[in-house]
């Protein structure tokens, strides 16, 4: 009799248990970003940007229209190129998640873009920044952190007014993102009263630039700025010192990285080098994001390069969307997304305009001194 009650008390269990998994609905959430190849370093730190908000989100125990739900990671390497950023993106279409977060760059960002725009799936890019990802026009394209105009623009501006740059020199690496940053920094230097003496051009796997900066070199430049990632402005910057050229050396966020003074191999002078990263925070919110950061090396043991905070507050505002409209399915979230006005994150507080860009997006200036990265101001 004892067996048989067992038995029947075993199947409940085994039948209650698969009640509850079953309650607990899966919702899917791509991850797109390069995980291997010369900036593999930004894109892993960016997945786990992502998987920290998951972990949080599961832990947390999250409800969208009264289930609770699981959240999953689907992670893909789009490695900085155009073409397999396209068949990651129509791999995660085809995996039927409820929103994505990514590319990094943005010559990944933009033709994938489509891809979720054709899907109706959401997208929240953490770090592209060329204007022309959010100006297609597609209802489903986002991003947290300012873009080239800005980016690019204030450089230019500082350039001449604080580095009283007489004659700069603008090399690009020919990406959209790279060539991008590039012509808002020479606009926003003409803007400003500035002269840019030479533009050159090299590309994102290029390693040899002798020829180019002995061009700039007879032009005398004060100022380079190299619009690209950083594993090409280390080996860039360490030729620079080579030939004699004793210029500051500028650029966007894809240089502004914890790796820059070792892809140099040590060869940055103290505040030779000053960069910006498409956000920032003060206050109140720098403890947030400090803390962040903390946390972050806590899990990981690896210090945050530039995006993970971005990636992290990404996933939780599509989430929070999700909450919000009761519902994670894309054509009903959507429209919640596109409607948020004051979420608080660890970069800051994340709001949308009409284009899907953060509204009063910030920039942090940096320069290097002794290795590691300091910050010089916060502007917007």
């Amino acid at each position: 009799m004892q067996s048989k009650l067992n038995v029947i008390v075993g199947a409940i269990a085994i039948t209650l248990g698969g009640a509850a998994m079953a309650q607990d609905a899966v919702v899917k959430i791509g991850h797109v970003g390069p995980t291997s190849g010369a900036i593999a370093h930004l894109g892993k730190d960016n997945e786990l940007g992502a998987r920290m908000a998951i972990d949080e989100l599961n832990a947390k125990g999250v409800t969208i229209g009264g289930k609770k739900v699981k959240f999953e990671l689907l992670a893909e390497d789009d490695a900085g190129d155009p073409k397999q950023g396209t068949a990651a993106a129509q791999k995660l279409v085809d995996s039927k998640v409820n929103g994505v977060i990514g590319h990094l760059n943005s010559g990944t960002t933009i033709p994938a873009s489509k891809i979720y725009s054709d899907a109706g799936i959401p997208q929240i890019s953490p770090s592209a920044t060329n204007p022309k990802y959010t100006r297609n026009g597609y209802k489903t394209a986002f991003r947290v952190v300012a873009d080239d105009v800005h980016l690019g623009g204030t450089l230019g501006k500082y350039a001449v007014t604080q580095l009283k740059g007489k004659s700069i020199a603008v090399i690009d690496d020919r990406t959209a993102y790279g060539q991008g940053v590039a012509d808002e920094f020479e606009k926003g230097v003409k803007a400003a009263g500035g002269k840019v003496v030479g533009r050159e051009f090299t590309n994102d796997k290029a390693t040899d630039f002798t020829a180019i900066l002995t061009s700039l070199k007879g032009k005398k430049p004060d100022v380079v700025f190299f619009g690209g990632m950083d594993a090409v402005a280390g080996p860039m910057l360490r030729q620079m010192k080579q030939l004699g050229i004793e210029a500051k050396f500028m650029g966007g966020d894809g240089i502004c990285t914890a790796e820059l003074p070792k892809l140099s191999a040590g060869t940055l002078a103290d505040s030779q080098v000053v960069c910006a990263e498409a956000g920032g925070v003060e206050g109140e919110s720098k403890k947030s994001l400090d803390a962040f950061k903390v946390k972050f090396k806590d899990k990981y043991k690896v210090d945050v390069q530039i995006y993970a905070p971005y990636v992290y507050d990404a996933v939780n505002v599509m989430v929070a969307a999700m909450v919000k409209a009761n519902s994670a399915e894309p054509a009903k979230y959507l429209p919640v997304l596109a409607k948020t006005s004051d979420y608080k994150g660890v970069t800051g507080t994340i709001a949308f305009d009409a284009k899907g860009d953060i509204k009063n997006g910030a920039l942090t200036l940096y320069t290097y001194k002794a290795g590691a990265r300091e910050q010089i101001a916060v502007v917007r």
